[in-house]
């Protein structure tokens, strides 16, 4: 009886074909996971700006005029991992929230990078708020909340 044996495994090229095609996922995957991290870590500063956005925005519908730093009762300096500061401004009616976050959150930043919520205020003592990037070492759109890229 001739019996043949049928091959078993894979062959070199098959295996280097695999290879070749884990290392293309890999190299589209990496930086696009990398800049989701740095997203998600940003978010908490949208947390700390939400905070105090509610808190101007409060002020105003109850007394008709923005509130100095020390009335707004803000935590300017949240001493967080990701969070280096809040910053408060009023410049007659538009209020001005910016969030400086640490420049070890943001690969290859020299110093801490900001973004801010800027308001404007509508009839009824209302208050709209626009997310954008920092005037001074702004954060790069890609790293932006989805609320600020739009």
């Amino acid at each position: 009886m001739n019996i043949q044996k049928k091959q078993q495994g894979f062959t070199l090229i098959e295996l280097m074909i695999v290879i070749a095609i884990v290392g293309i996922l890999a190299a589209i995957a990496l930086p696009a996971y990398q800049d989701y991290t740095v997203r998600a870590k940003v978010s908490e500063a949208m947390v700390n700006l939400a905070e105090a956005k509610t808190t101007i925005a409060e002020y105003y519908s109850s007394n008709n005029v923005f509130p100095t730093l020390a009335a707004s009762g803000i935590n300017t300096s949240p001493n967080t991992d990701i969070v280096a500061s809040i910053v408060y401004s009023s410049a007659g009616n538009e209020p001005l929230l910016t969030a400086h976050v640490k420049q070890a959150v943001v690969p290859g930043a020299a110093a801490n990078q900001t973004f801010l919520l800027s308001g404007s205020t509508q009839a009824g003592n209302r208050i709209i708020w626009k997310c954008k990037p920092g005037t001074a070492n702004a954060l790069a759109t890609k790293y932006l909340p989805a609320n600020c890229r739009g």
